[in-house]
C-alpha cells in the first residue's frame, strides 16, 4: 500500500503537529503582553526567514532520504561523516515532551466531561477544583491520562494514510469550526473589542531585544521544528507537492488558529474582568471555568466547545510527536508498526507515570530534584535543550554537510535561485546563532 500523504493531508498533518494546547494560552498571551499587532507582524517576519529556514531544511531531509530523522543524517551525510546519525535521536525530545503532554491531554478530558455539570462559580473553588485532581486524585489523573494515551496510539497505529492524515482531514476542519462558532458568539459580548485591541492594536515601543528573542522562540517552537516531525513527514510524502507553498500554508493556519483563540479566551476575560495577564493552565483550566459559569447553561456549552477544541488541537499534535521515533523504529529494527509502537507506550507511560506521581501530594517530594518537579525537568529537557538542539544540528547539517546540488535540485522548480541563496544563507549563517542565543537567554536569563 502507498502509504503517502496526499498534499492537503500533509499540509493539515504539519499544521495540526504545530497548533497544540499552547494556541490557547502562550501564543495569544505572548501577543497581548508584548506590542499587540506590532509582535505578531515581529512573529510572521521572523517565522518567514530564520524559522522557515529550518523548517525547509528538516523537508529537505526528508524528501531526498525517504527515511527517519536517524537515518536521513545516516544516508545523507558522506561516508566519512556517518556518526551524524546520532543528531537524529534528537526526535527522543519529541517523546520527552508527548510524556507530559499526554498528562496535560488528560486534564483536559477531564474538563470535558466537568462541563457538563455545575461549573465552578468563583476563582477559589474553581483553583482548588483544580488543585484537588492533580494533587490528591492519581486514579482519576491516570484514568484520563490513558484515555489521551490510548487514543493517540490508535490514530498513529493506522499509519500515516489511514491514521494521521485521515484524522488531521476531520479534526483540523472541526477544530476551525468549532473555534469560529465561538468566534461568533463572542462577537456579540462586550469584550470582544477589548480583546481585539489587546491583540491587534500595535505598540512598537514593547518591542525591545528580549521581545525580539522571544518571537523568535516562538516562530522555531510553533512551527515543529526540533522532533524530527518535519523530516517523517515530509518522507512521507508525495513527489509532485509544492513544499514551499505547502509550508506557507502551515504558517498561516497556525498563526490563524492562534489568534482566534486568543480572541475568544481573552473575549471572556475581559468580559468579566478578570486578569489577562494569568498563563499557562491556570487560564484555562481555573479562569476561564468561572467565566464560562456566568452565562448559565449557554457557558456549559461554550465549555464543552471550547475543551473538545483543546483536545482536537492536543491530538493533532500528539500523533506528530510520537511518530519520528515509531518510524525509526520501523525502518531499523524492520519490525511491524504495532510491536514499534508498543515500544514506544511503555517508554512514555514511564515517564509519564513519574510526571504524574512527582505532582501528587503523597509522592511529591520523592520526585522532586533541586526544586523542580519532575514534570517541570521534563519540560525544562525538552523545551529548552533537546528541541532547539535539535533545529541547531539540522541547520548546520542541512547548510554545511549535505550536498548543496541536491538541495537546490529539490526547491529549484519552487523557489527561484536568487530565493534560494537567501533561504541557504540564512540557514547557514544566521539560524544557529539565534537558536544558540535562545538557548542562551533562556536557561541563564529567564
Amino acid at each position: 500500500m502507498n502509504d503517502k500523504f496526499t498534499r492537503l493531508g500533509f499540509i493539515l498533518s504539519v499544521a495540526g503537529g504545530a497548533v497544540g494546547l499552547g494556541n490557547a494560552w502562550k501564543f495569544p498571551t505572548l501577543v497581548g503582553q508584548n506590542g499587540g499587532f506590532a509582535f505578531v507582524l515581529l512573529y510572521l517576519v521572523l517565522t518567514l526567514s530564520i524559522g522557515f529556514s529550518i523548517f525547509l531544511a528538516e523537508m529537505a531531509m526528508g524528501r531526498l532520504s525517504g527515511k527517519d530523522p536517524v537515518n536521513s543524517y545516516k544516508n545523507l551525510a558522506p561516508s566519512h561523516l556517518k556518526n551524524w546519525k546520532y543528531a537524529g535521536f534528537t526526535m527522543l525530545g519529541g517523546i520527552f515532551v508527548l510524556s507530559f503532554y499526554l498528562v496535560i491531554m488528560g486534564w483536559v478530558i477531564r474538563y470535558i466531561f466537568i462541563s457538563f455539570s455545575a461549573l465552578p462559580q468563583d476563582i477559589e473553588t474553581s483553583g482548588k477544583l483544580f488543585g484537588n485532581f492533580i494533587t490528591n486524585d492519581l486514579n482519576g489523573n491516570l484514568f484520563f491520562y490513558f484515555l489521551a494515551f490510548f487514543s493517540t496510539l490508535a490514530v498513529v497505529s493506522k499509519g500515516i494514510k489511514s491514521g494521521i492524515e485521515k484524522l488531521n482531514v476531520y479534526v483540523m476542519p472541526t477544530l476551525f469550526i468549532l473555534l469560529l462558532a465561538m468566534l461568533i458568539y463572542s462577537f456579540s459580548m462586550e469584550g470582544f473589542s477589548k480583546a481585539f485591541v489587546f491583540l491587534f492594536k500595535p505598540d512598537f515601543s514593547k518591542i525591545t531585544f528580549d521581545v525580539v528573542l522571544t518571537a523568535l522562540g516562538l516562530a522555531f517552537f510553533t512551527l515543529c521544528v526540533g522532533i524530527g516531525c518535519i523530516t517523517t513527514y515530509a518522507a512521507s510524502l508525495e513527489d509532485d507537492t509544492n513544499l514551499v507553498k505547502s509550508s506557507i500554508s502551515i504558517v498561516f493556519i497556525n498563526i490563524l488558529i492562534g489568534l482566534m483563540m486568543g480572541l475568544i479566551v481573552f473575549t471572556f476575560v475581559f468580559e468579566f474582568n478578570a486578569d489577562p495577564s494569568t498563563q499557562g493552565a491556570g487560564l484555562v483550566f481555573v479562569s476561564l471555568m468561572t467565566l464560562f459559569a456566568k452565562i448559565g447553561i449557554i457557558g456549559n456549552v461554550l465549555a464543552v466547545t471550547f475543551f473538545v477544541s483543546l483536545y482536537f488541537a492536543g491530538i493533532t499534535s500528539a500523533v506528530s510527536m510520537i511518530e519520528p521515533f515509531v518510524f525509526y523504529l520501523i525502518n531499523e529494527y524492520k519490525i511491524s508498526r504495532l510491536k514499534a509502537l508498543s515500544f514506544c507506550g511503555v517508554l512514555i507511560i514511564f515517564l509519564s507515570t513519574l510526571c504524574i506521581l512527582s505532582m501528587h501530594s503523597s509522592f511529591g517530594a520523592k520526585f522532586t530534584f533541586f526544586d523542580k518537579s519532575f514534570f517541570d525537568i521534563l519540560d525544562f529537557v525538552s523545551s529548552n535543550l533537546m528541541l532547539p538542539l535539535g533545529a541547531f544540528l539540522t541547520a548546520i547539517f542541512v547548510g554545511y554537510i549535505m550536498d548543496k546540488n541536491k538541495i537546490y535540485n529539490l526547491y529549484k522548480k519552487d523557489m527561484s535561485g536568487f530565493w534560494f541563496k537567501i533561504w541557504y544563507n540564512f540557514l547557514r549563517y544566521i539560524a544557529p546563532v539565534c537558536v544558540v542565543v535562545i538557548v542562551v537567554k533562556q536557561i541563564f536569563f529567564s
